[in-house]
């Protein structure tokens, strides 16, 4: 009986054996490797190091007979057989057999491309006769709105921080350079948002990477309002920045895989209004919210929450009513379709084309749709099965697998056969960026150069004045004091502003409760006086002499002036800027389709460039608004155009990767632009017009050589 037993395990296992080495040999024939064809990458072979293929199921089949498999001294079982795990013995003679199969496979590499390709192109066909099917409706302007509400919280974040620098620079006590970093830092975050989730709205899917995105971005929003350090609120404003870098890229790439290819142009270019939503949004909080100091409270001596605390909280809206909204809507079809998912993707368009139908009153209207073309699925990752390692194991396995999907997508994008279009544009979204966030810094800050000047135009200067026995109870504003002599002054509840005391002696003073906002001592002689509760620092005293002079509780930390520090013309600037661009949005809408992508970009940036010359002669607040408004309206048929073109111009699994690229590149653009542009405030107005010009002259005129998409249909 042992030897009839014995026996039936043999023969079960050599059974189990041929098995195994057929479904070996049967995934090897079946693994998509993948390839760039001209040297640029090697692709995915069996023997990486990341999970492909279904072979586990196998594997648990055989745990399970080998754990019920008989045992005894003459017939060792090989421990790891318990667990599924082959003997190293089986291993190599596998390896043997496997080898003609895997040089036949490395020799199909270029045919299974080609095969990719045809079906990627039936599929593109297919799809869109399918959009068109199921019409353009209710479900697409639902879409709409929610991406629209994520594309009006990246504009809201490149407003937020420039509207509350001003108060925030006195409530947190920044100097110059750190209040250069903040102003910077939004960008830097969006930049690298940028990357990041458009190369994993590719590979994850649109909906759950924007959903991920805009969580991130509402939460640290949030959380920026309520600190009270300078680092701990950089770094919220940072991690915000990139978390809204996202929406951008994936917003566009969503919503073009919903349209048709007669509506793609016009309805995308009608989505960007959203943007200029955003800053209109931005400029009105601001102007409503920041200079109400009742709208904020304390909590002892160290916790402040002022207005513009309550401002950045109201700017963090649109996006978690976006974040909730997108539960509700399902994920892009053609996504779906490109990862294989057929049943998912078809129910998705019978969604929308029952949607659609009803909302035009014909409900009867049948999806005539049975079966879509599916690529040949080139990689496949493979969920890890719980029982597989430990989580961190099965976590990492699927970053670095994650992770090396969207690095060689990213190098497709770059060295692959899209490489030209990729420069070009490249080139294209920095040129416009460099000029266009250059000017819209330039442009406030020359605004406030020419009130500066005109203020010190009205400046008042005493010369050898005498005062004793004076109590000054009032406000001394944008005086010069030269060679003045003060005895038994008594300075009391008052404030200097911008003020000026040059040469001057002070003799047996009493300075109480004073704040002095712009104020300065130089050279002067201070003897026998008393400093009680007042700012005047020791930095605010140049070269000055102290004799018997004593200071007694300064005030701390920095203190905000609602009616000074918040200068309602910038906010107005911003609000007029923001909506000067709705006619040009509207034109670029409906003559989108009608003069082509390219020729709207070049069109666009050459007028923009003219703009940019009439400033010479913006010597007065109004000009400088008013040539702010022209070129905002006339640069932004261009971004629309830019953000089109992109979408047209690259397959459905680059897409998102590809744009966020792009995108990244403009974010760098607005970093040097703001930088390069506000040095030159108050010094000369040559380098930036010739430079804004310039740029847009050069984009404009390359961005002509790139081919146009209008009768394209995304592949």
């Amino acid at each position: 009986m042992d030897d009839g037993y014995r026996n039936s395990a043999n023969l079960y296992r050599g059974a189990r054996d041929i098995a195994r080495e057929a479904n070996w040999q049967s995934r090897n024939q079946g693994m998509d490797g993948y390839r760039y064809q001209d040297g640029n990458y090697e692709g995915y072979t069996p023997n990486d190091s990341y999970y492909r293929g279904g072979n586990e199921s196998n594997q648990d089949e055989d745990a399970q007979s080998d754990a019920t498999e008989g045992h005894d001294e003459d017939d060792e079982i090989y421990e790891g057989e318990y667990q599924g795990i082959p003997h190293p013995d089986d291993i190599k003679a596998k390896q043997k057999k496997k080898s003609p199969s895997r040089s036949d496979d490395y020799r199909d590499q270029k045919d299974l491309m080609a095969e990719r390709l045809e079906d990627e192109e039936q599929l593109a066909h297919q799809y869109e006769n399918i959009i068109e099917e199921c019409g353009h409706g209710r479900f697409q302007w639902t879409l709409f709105f929610v991406l629209g509400l994520a594309l009006m919280a990246d504009g809201v974040e490149v407003f937020v921080v420039g509207f509350v620098l001003p108060s925030a620079e006195k409530d947190m006590c920044l100097s110059s350079s750190n209040k250069g970093m903040l102003g910077l830092i939004v960008y830097l975050g969006m930049m690298a948002g940028a990357f990041i989730w458009g190369g994993l709205a590719d590979k994850l899917g649109r909906k759950k990477v924007l959903g991920m995105s805009l969580a991130i971005n509402a939460s640290f929003a949030s959380l920026s309002s309520f600190v009270q350090g300078y680092g701990f609120f950089l770094f919220c404003r940072l991690i915000s920045g990139i978390g809204i870098g996202g929406s951008l890229p994936i917003v566009f790439a969503y919503f073009s895989e919903f349209l048709s290819r007669e509506k793609r142009g016009e309805h995308l270019s009608w989505l960007c209004m959203f943007w200029m939503i955003g800053g209109i949004y931005a400029s009105a909080m601001a102007w409503t919210i920041i200079p109400h100091y009742g709208w904020g409270f304390s909590m002892g001596t160290n916790y402040h929450f002022h207005s513009w605390r309550v401002f950045v909280i109201v700017c963090a809206l649109p996006c978690m009513a976006s974040m909730v909204a997108l539960k509700f809507m399902p994920e892009s079809p053609r996504f779906l379709l490109e990862m294989g998912k057929h049943d998912e993707a078809w129910m998705i368009l019978k969604h929308v084309h029952d949607t659609n139908m009803r909302a035009k009153g014909a409900p009867e209207k049948v999806f005539t749709v049975s079966h879509i073309k599916t690529p040949k699925q080139m990689d496949e990752f493979i969920e890890i099965q719980s029982s597989t390692g430990t989580w961190y194991q099965r976590w990492l396995v699927r970053f670095t697998t994650t992770f090396k999907q969207v690095w060689d997508n990213v190098l497709y994008c770059v060295m692959g056969p899209y490489r030209m279009n990729t420069l070009i544009l490249a080139v294209v979204w920095f040129t416009i960026a460099l000029s266009y966030y250059g000017l819209i810094v330039w442009f406030p800050d020359m605004i406030r150069h020419i009130q500066d000047e005109a203020y010190r135009a009205k400046e008042k200067i005493f010369k050898h004045e005498h005062l004793e026995h004076v109590t000054f109870n009032f406000t001394l504003e944008n005086q010069v004091h030269e060679h003045g002599r003060f005895f038994n002054d008594k300075f009391y509840k008052m404030k200097f502003k911008n003020v000026i005391f040059e040469s001057s002696f002070f003799d047996e003073c009493y300075f109480e409760d004073v704040v002095s906002p712009g104020t300065f001592f130089k050279n002067c002689t201070i003897e026998s006086t008393v400093f009680y509760n007042t700012d005047l620092y020791h930095h605010k005293f140049i070269g000055c002499r102290f004799i018997n002079t004593t200071f007694m509780e300064q005030k701390e930390g920095c203190h905000l002036d609602f009616e000074e520090d918040n200068d309602f013309l910038i906010y107005l600037v911003s609000f007029l800027g923001s909506l000067s661009v709705l006619p040009g949005n509207i034109v670029s809408a409906l003559l989108m389709d009608k003069i082509g992508r390219i020729k709207m970009i070049g069109g666009s940036m050459l007028i923009s460039a003219v703009c940019c010359f009439f400033l010479f002669f913006g010597h007065s607040e109004s000009a400088m608004i008013g040539w702010q408004c022209v070129f905002c309206g006339a640069s932004i048929a261009a971004w629309n155009a830019l953000d089109v073109v992109t979408v047209e111009l690259y397959p459905t699994h680059q897409r998102a990767t590809a744009f966020g690229i792009l995108n990244g590149i403009c974010k760098f653009g607005a970093i040097l632009g703001n930088s390069i542009f506000a040095s030159f405030v108050g010094i000369t107005k040559v380098v930036p017009i010739l430079l804004a010009s310039s740029s847009l002259v050069g984009g404009g005129l390359i961005a002509l050589r790139l081919p146009e998409t209008r009768e394209q249909v995304l592949m």
